[in-house]
């Protein structure tokens, strides 16, 4: 397609590297059609095993997980609305104090609609574990769960309006229960599960993701941890209920600051039936509570590395092509327009070697152009066939040196290295960071709640409402502020049950950064005073290289003394076994005949096989990834076939930049490297037997 038949609002750019294309003797790539706005709703059922790319990750993945823990809860707090009575008589001898208050019966008609109410949660949560399990298929359970739980929503709201309307309590001398309270909160829950579960199903309806849910072992044992610990918490408050003579909502206050290791002091076991249980209860509790902390915190990395990880070094990789260049001309042209845009911030291009053609992405002369998000995934860093653009240029060209091949690569290679640091501590402090907020909402949006709560029953002020929901999460529990109202304790128990263990994986994520630098810190220390480190001095003399060159000056003379008088001792020296090779070392591999790669074959599994025991696992240098990537090739190409491939191909057989790179692999680079070392051994080994057979029937013939 030339200049003259481009779309309106394509740039002149783009022309002119389409009509080079032609003038090449190239096909353009035709263009992508544009989706309209309207199809993008269009509705499009996948079935159950299409194995096809999925997207809305959090609407797959996070949602049922979400639903899942929030349904039970509301269960819960059902089961509680039911088996108390919504209005209490407060006692003449205190008036106002919700403690001291006293339930009495609820009219026929609402007991009957809130045991219909929880028989539909209770239903729709059954529903949603086989759709779970695949029990039921996808398309009838999930709408089952979110109609039977909008159905509970409904019979909820509905009876705590009649109540508020027809059959209020009588102010001053009655109060709403913390029964009433229950039920509140379990409308809400309900309501807020039927919606993100109608989220999930609009993902399906779009196209977005198979009918089932795609969650992992790990992913369904949590959902199981999840049951059993609301399970235990509700099964523990009616066995302490009938111990120690308490309603039910007190006791499952008591279960719930037991479990969560609370303890403000304000409900505790009174006869030794109640002291017993407490033993098995509390030690099973914190257990579950313990599995299922850590499963969330697990669930929660899962997510971070599988999408927003790997969305962040694809965007810093999209980043780096837009500042490569393929020759020298793009190199300067690229340099200037990046000081152009940043004047004081240069952001340096990356060199490119010119005759490696596998690369298919091309770049404009004037603007770089780079590839949609979706294509690098599929069309970037292919190995092809050669250009024809290229084939003309070649013939014109000379062989570039090994050497100077390896200088451009090397290039890219400390790009590559430059987003997996990037990448790693982007990883920390982005957990870090998403705990941090979480733990401030909690803790804010908390305080305001029980300020709301408590104000009326104990005066309590904001500032006093943060010092109790802070001394809360940290799990410390003075037991000089803990909540008191009817509408305060209900709220504790879902607040608790959210932010203990948030504030659990925020101490976890500070491990990874914060106390890590803190503990690297205490280390360096000891380093300097009561535990000397060995080497340490040496890191400090480089710091000062005049210092340095000065004593290596002295050493080298003091070592020449030594090995004159030792007798000129020959061969390497211990510590240069393990050092990484240079360039030129890299190069002289080309000289080598097969049985001499054969010999640094088996060197290198040795080096890479001890690798595998080191923590951190080790990142090899561009030079290490040279040497390796010959001794792989030598036993699958001739001599001649590896210098045509370094020249088309480079001297690696990937781009260090592109997906195929092994920076991006999920294995460490020493497992990743022995594999195909080993690999390599086997093909030689085969080539060898093939060898001697060969000479054996000649030898016959």
């Amino acid at each position: 397609m030339g200049s003259g038949d481009s779309p309106p609002g394509t740039s002149d750019t783009t022309d002119s590297s389409t009509s080079t294309l032609q003038r090449a003797g190239i096909e353009p790539p035709a263009p992508e059609t544009q989706t309209p706005g309207k199809q993008k709703w269009k509705f499009h059922l996948r079935p159950d095993d299409d194995d096809q790319p999925q997207d809305w990750w959090f609407c797959s993945t996070a949602i049922p997980l979400l639903a899942a823990t929030t349904g039970p809860l509301a269960n819960v707090m059902s089961i509680a609305a039911l088996v108390t009575s919504w209005r209490n008589n407060y006692n003449p001898a205190n008036p106002g104090i919700d403690a001291d208050s006293t339930g009495f019966p609820d009219p026929r008609w609402c007991l009957g609609l809130n045991g219909a109410s929880l028989a539909c949660g209770f239903v729709g949560n059954i529903f949603l574990l086989f759709n779970f399990t695949r029990r039921i298929r996808y398309i009838v359970a999930l709408p089952l769960t979110i109609i039977l739980w909008y159905f509970a929503t409904g019979i909820l709201i509905a009876i705590t309006a009649s109540m508020d309307e027809y059959v209020p309590p009588h102010r001053p001398e009655q109060t709403y229960s913390q029964g009433f309270w229950h039920a509140v909160i379990a409308a809400i829950l309900y309501l807020v599960s039927s919606m993100i579960l109608m989220l999930n199903m609009l993902g399906y309806f779009l196209g977005h993701y198979p009918q089932h849910f795609e969650l992992s072992d790990d992913q369904r044992n949590l959902i199981l941890q999840t049951m059993m610990f609301f399970c235990w918490l509700a099964g523990g408050a009616a066995v302490f209920a009938k111990a120690e003579g308490w309603s039910y909502v007190d006791s499952l206050y008591f279960c719930d600051v037991t479990v969560l290791t609370v303890g403000f002091g304000d409900f505790y076991p009174t006869n030794d039936v109640g002291r017993g249980l407490v033993f098995p209860y509390s030690v099973g509790g914190i257990i579950i509570l313990g599995l299922m902390v850590s499963s969330i915190r697990g669930f929660a990395q899962e997510l971070g590395s599988t999408h927003v990880i790997k969305s962040h070094v694809e965007k810093q990789r999209t980043h780096t092509l837009q500042r490569t260049a393929t020759t020298d001309f793009e190199y300067e042209h690229l340099k200037a327009l990046a000081s152009a845009k940043l004047h004081h911030k240069k952001l340096v291009p990356i060199s490119e070697p010119f005759d490696l053609t596998r690369r298919t992405v091309n770049f404009d002369i004037e603007k770089a152009v780079t590839p949609a998000p979706y294509e690098s995934h599929q069309k970037i860093f292919k190995v092809g066939p050669v250009t024809a653009s290229l084939r003309v240029l070649r013939q014109v060209s000379s062989r570039q040196p090994k050497i100077l091949l390896m200088k451009q690569e090397k290039d890219r290679f400390d790009a590559m290295r430059k987003i997996q640091y990037d990448t790693h501590k982007f990883k920390r402090y982005s957990a870090l960071t998403m705990s941090f907020i979480a733990f401030g909402l909690l803790w804010c949006v908390g305080a305001v709640g029980f300020w709301a709560a408590e104000s009326k029953s104990q005066g309590l002020s904001y500032f006093q409402a943060l010092y109790f929901c802070y001394v809360s999460l940290l799990t410390i529990g003075y037991g000089d502020l803990s909540p008191k109202s009817n509408a305060g304790k209900p709220l504790f128990i879902v607040w608790s049950l959210i932010a203990v263990p948030t504030m659990t994986i925020l101490i976890s994520d500070m491990g990874d950064t914060v106390i890590a630098s803190f503990k690297r810190g205490t280390f360096k220390l000891a380093d300097w005073t009561v535990l000397p480190k060995a080497g340490l001095w040496r890191e400090l003399l480089e710091k000062y290289p005049w210092l340095l060159l000065w004593l290596q000056k002295k050493s080298q003379k003091a070592a020449e003394k030594r090995r004159l008088a030792a007798g000129m001792l020959v061969g390497p020296e211990d510590n240069e076994m393990d050092s990484a090779p240079t360039m030129e070392q890299v190069s002289e591999l080309d000289n080598l005949d097969n049985q001499a790669l054969a010999g640094k074959l088996a060197i290198a599994i040795r080096h890479t096989a001890n690798h595998l025991k080191d923590d951190p696992p080790p990142r090899y240098c561009y030079e290490e990834w040279a040497e390796y990537t010959r001794l792989i090739r030598f036993s699958r190409l001739s001599k001649e076939e590896i210098e045509l491939a370094e020249e088309e191909q480079g001297i690696v057989e990937w781009d260090w930049i592109g997906e195929d790179s092994p920076m991006l692999a999920d294995s460490t680079e020493s497992e990743w490297v022995l594999d195909r070392l080993c690999e390599s051994l086997n093909r030689y080994m085969r080539k060898q037997d093939i060898g001697v057979s060969a000479e054996e029937k000649s030898k016959d013939v």
